[in-house]
């Protein structure tokens, strides 16, 4: 692993993914260099931040950042290549887009994506980097905001509520209904799914 030594003017970016359990939609990972001048309080695990709270953390990171891209690995991409290099395309994506471009990437996890710059994993990383705290907020506001316009094509899904999580309401929904085409074909309560709506002559 390399590392930045005391290059004090690097601009590291912080990077983090959401949407690996979800049965449906895309992942979405998201990338940004924070800008030491321009601190942002209250950054942390998303998940632990409530979704008012997130939403204008994410408009105030995008504000106060040098850099914010976002990244993503589409339902065909997860299927086809497995959802976590699939996550990990979607984070190269994400880096990719960053200007300038970053001398050194944190991620959180303990897996690093070939990003073509140095890098390192760190795991709890989104609750104790504030780049990678960041970034998992703006990466989840943005995938949070697709599955409530997935819900307006697909309403009987309850995409808006679940966000394609494997709740019990959408494994109903997906046992009753079948799956829809932003449904991840790879993942087992979707092939189970498809396979009970074949038996039941419907495929």
């Amino acid at each position: 692993m390399q590392t930045l030594g005391t290059n004090t003017n690097a601009h590291v970016a912080g990077v983090d993914e959401v949407g690996i359990g979800p049965l449906a939609g895309p992942v979405v990972a998201c990338a940004v260099i924070l800008d030491p001048s321009r601190p942002i309080e209250g950054l942390g695990d998303s998940k632990s931040i409530s979704e008012k709270r997130r939403q204008l953390l994410s408009d105030e990171i995008k504000e106060r950042a040098l850099s914010v891209s976002i990244g993503r690995a589409s339902v065909e991409e997860i299927d086809a290549l497995n959802v976590l290099q699939a996550s990990h395309l979607a984070m190269r994506r994400a880096v990719e887009g960053l200007s300038p471009r970053p001398d050194h990437v944190l991620v959180d996890g303990n897996k690093v994506p070939d990003f073509g710059v140095s890098a390192e994993a760190i795991v709890q990383g989104d609750k104790t980097v504030p780049a990678i705290s960041a970034a998992s907020i703006v990466a989840k506001v943005a995938r949070d905001a697709e599955l409530v316009a997935l819900a307006e094509r697909y309403p009987e899904y309850g995409f808006e509520s679940h966000k394609g999580y494997p709740t019990a309401k959408h494994r109903r929904a997906l046992r009753t209904l079948g799956p829809c085409p932003e449904h991840r074909r790879s993942y087992a309560p979707v092939q189970a799914a498809l396979a009970q709506l074949s038996e039941r002559g419907g495929a």
